[in-house]
């Protein structure tokens, strides 16, 4: 399994994650927020973890 994880700290609620990985991540009170954590297999999340320009996102 892959860990997702959102430093809500870091995020400064640009919303690219959710915008690139709607499955992976949403808005919650202005900041980002993993939709599952834990996945068999990424597909969007990677993706989703290089636009992050605060490097919120970290991927296990």
């Amino acid at each position: 399994m892959v860990k997702i994880k959102v430093d809500r700290d870091k995020c400064i609620g640009c919303g690219s994650c959710a915008s690139i990985c709607p499955k992976g991540f949403e808005m919650f009170e202005g900041k980002a927020k993993e939709k599952v954590q834990e996945v068999k297999k990424l597909t969007c999340e990677k993706d989703a973890q290089e636009a992050c320009p605060v490097e919120a996102i970290t991927i296990k």
